[in-house]
């Protein structure tokens, strides 16, 4: 295991590429997890997106656990459990039960944003379990309690107070991050005395003053006494700056086609992007690609320790961003395999 500066942690999306199956995505995404807790990487977090061609992550707890049972000592969690989408009581009960199938390495990260388009939202909160957005702040409160060994209370009409736990005996609860992309969130994990993390793989703005307000505002908690932080970051390294612009080609793409409203397809293989220049759609990647950290281990290396450093983060999650060849086999993700421990060897030599 080696020792980094700053901690680094992975971001995984479970990407699906063409004439590659889900389940093939998914062994991927695990050998990928295997790599990380090779290398000493701190935790993996899986996203939430549904109904997205190129983005198996739908179940951040089902992905976790998968996770936790193929690794060894690395963290496991969401990255970030889109909680409008869910009741509370299922998100502890299924983080409480993640916590007792690998105890001490389960993180909760929350987010308020939907994950999807309109359409989705309604199905998933079809059953009338979904989250009231304006009720954020409150749900946070009660999955933290009823992590908690002594759960939460209520009282009933009849003036009975009645008992809720997520789990009958719950001996350590999971570590509760929130994520955005805005003064909100910041504002929020600040007032619970919750870590923070800033989304920045959305490339939204406001990077400084979200973490700015995180740490001015902030009332200790006795878990966490001091304000944590860590930002997010899409990542493609190689051995040469230029192969790690070809790896980001495909990825990039697609997130132009999210931006741009085109149709959303499977991830492009680097050569089918290659091979089918569009002026318009290359241009909006390359606008994407300017955002990440593309280049060769050295420089990437140096980019994320100023990065750091500039923001005084304590650690920084990788999303890493690196397509596929043709001939790359199916249940594997060499580029992404290779961007970990091409970084993590370049930041252990400093």
């Amino acid at each position: 295991m080696r020792v980094t500066i700053p901690a680094l942690s992975l971001l995984d999306l479970v990407p699906v590429r063409t004439g590659q199956t889900s389940a093939q995505a998914v062994a991927a995404s695990l050998q990928l997890a295997r790599v990380a807790d090779e290398l000493g990487m701190r935790r993996v977090w899986y996203a939430e997106h549904h109904n997205m061609p190129s983005v198996a992550s739908t179940s951040p707890p089902v992905l976790a656990a998968a996770a936790a049972m193929a690794t060894t000592r690395i963290r496991v969690g969401s990255g970030g459990v889109m909680l409008p989408n869910h009741a509370p009581l299922t998100v502890a009960e299924q983080f409480a039960a993640l916590e007792a199938i690998a105890p001490g390495r389960i993180d909760l990260g929350i987010g308020r944003a939907p994950g999807s388009d309109p359409v989705i939202t309604a199905l998933l909160r079809s059953s009338g379990v979904g989250s009231d957005v304006d009720r954020f702040p409150d749900h946070i409160i009660d999955i933290i309690s009823l992590l908690s060994a002594d759960g939460a209370s209520l009282r009933l009409t009849s003036g009975q107070e009645y008992r809720v736990t997520s789990t009958p005996a719950a001996a350590s609860v999971p570590q509760v991050w929130l994520l955005g992309s805005s003064d909100y969130s910041a504002r929020l994990a600040a007032r619970l005395g919750l870590p923070y993390v800033f989304a920045n793989h959305f490339g939204a703005p406001g990077l400084e003053r979200a973490l700015e307000h995180y740490r001015t505002a902030y009332e200790p908690s006795e878990a966490h006494p001091v304000p944590v932080t860590m930002l997010t970051m899409n990542v493609v390294v190689a051995e040469t700056a230029d192969e790690a612009q070809r790896r980001a080609l495909p990825q990039a793409r697609g997130f132009a086609r999210l931006r741009s409203g085109r149709p959303l397809l499977a991830m492009e293989t680097i050569e089918a992007a290659l091979a089918a220049p569009d002026a318009e759609l290359d241009a909006a990647a390359a606008a994407v690609a300017a955002q990440w950290i593309v280049d060769a281990p050295a420089a990437a290396a140096a980019r994320i320790r100023t990065l750091a450093t500039t923001h005084g983060v304590d650690e920084v999650m990788l999303s890493p961003s690196a397509g596929s060849y043709d001939d790359e086999p199916l249940d594997a993700s060499p580029g992404r395999e290779a961007t970990l421990r091409l970084l993590v060897e370049a930041l252990s030599a400093a």
